[in-house]
């Protein structure tokens, strides 16, 4: 993921320059592709290798929401996962511990999975809740393991005003409100306004030194200055379940964006668990695999979960059957 550093101009230029590198098309990328599946190749494929380096190991699945789990849509309202990737994602939680890691609000990735043995990550990490019975509003806070900018929510409200005023200038313009920290969404803004956008945007910031600005799949982020991010969040979840330091946990990071990097690069230095990329196209990127969309995820995930349902089935049967020879006669 890329900070918009600089003043003025060069700044905005920085982000123009990001922006076109973040979404390059197909052909573009035509001549790459040979290269990049060899070296990031698809987990689908690979999917024995992956359960096989997993052996012995307990599997905790961490998952973003947009581009991973739901398409990427115009609204990001309108996220909607299907109710077969529901369906699975339950089987999934069943099986192995399971974070949503968005840079959504909680209560909006809720809203969209509602699903309440999961743990949520929202604001990139920065509010942490575990599984709860209940997701009434009178509840909502019982699962809260860890918020890292609370200090900051003023001040984020506070911009998030200015900023809508700001924008609406823009057309196809939305700034979102993910709680600790915003989205300002440029998919619907014609490339020859992005300059205008980034402009508005970054003097509004200026005011705000305790704020950053990171650009991530035609959005840019807007966040308290503190070292949070999807990949101190994985950790966090990780010790929560009792596996810090531990070489007894193959964690499974599947992402889409600039912001999952992060996770991506913790799994590398841990040489623990993998790292999967979604994406059509090639991209620099610290996973280990690739997939190509949501119904891959999906297709993914079914697998491990019957993967995990044969293995149990057959540790069964392997007991069962010694048990049978010890008490013979």
């Amino acid at each position: 993921m890329k900070t918009l550093m600089g003043k003025g101009d060069a700044k905005v230029n920085t982000f123009i320059d990001s922006m076109r590198a973040s979404s390059p098309t197909r052909a573009e990328n035509q001549d790459q592709v040979p290269t990049w599946i060899f070296y990031n190749p698809s987990a689908l494929k690979m999917f024995e290798e992956i359960v096989y380096n997993s052996r012995g190991k307990q599997i905790v699945t961490f998952l973003d929401y947009d581009g991973t789990l739901s398409p990427i849509v115009s609204d990001p309202d309108k996220a909607f996962m299907t109710e077969k990737m529901r369906a699975t994602l339950k089987d999934i939680a069943m099986h192995f511990p399971t974070a949503i890691v968005s840079g959504r609000s909680v209560d909006k990735v809720y809203n969209f999975v509602q699903l309440t043995e999961l743990y949520y990550a929202g604001s990139h990490g920065m509010d942490i809740r575990g599984p709860t019975k209940s997701r009434s509003h009178k509840k909502i806070n019982e699962g809260v393991l860890f918020q890292a900018a609370s200090q900051f929510l003023p001040m984020i409200n506070e911009v998030y005003k200015i900023l809508v005023e700001k924008t609406k200038s823009v057309q196809g313009a939305m700034v979102e409100s993910n709680k600790f920290c915003l989205s300002v969404h440029f998919r619907c803004v014609d490339e020859k306004n992005w300059a205008a956008l980034a402009e508005k945007v970054r003097l509004v910031l200026n005011e705000y030194p305790k704020l950053r600005i990171t650009q991530g799949r035609k959005v840019l982020e807007i966040r308290p200055s503190i070292k949070w991010d999807k990949g101190k969040a994985l950790d966090f979840v990780l010790e929560s379940l009792g596996y810090n330091n531990s070489n007894n946990v193959f964690p499974i990071y599947i992402g889409d964006d600039r912001t999952d990097e992060d996770a991506f690069k913790v799994l590398s230095s841990r040489s623990q668990g993998v790292g999967i990329l979604v994406s059509q196209i090639p991209k620099e990127t610290n996973a280990s695999y690739t997939l190509q969309d949501p119904s891959e995820v999906e297709q993914f995930l079914h697998r491990l979960v019957e993967w995990r349902r044969k293995s149990s089935h057959s540790h069964k049967l392997y007991v069962v059957d010694n048990f049978k020879k010890l008490t013979l006669p």
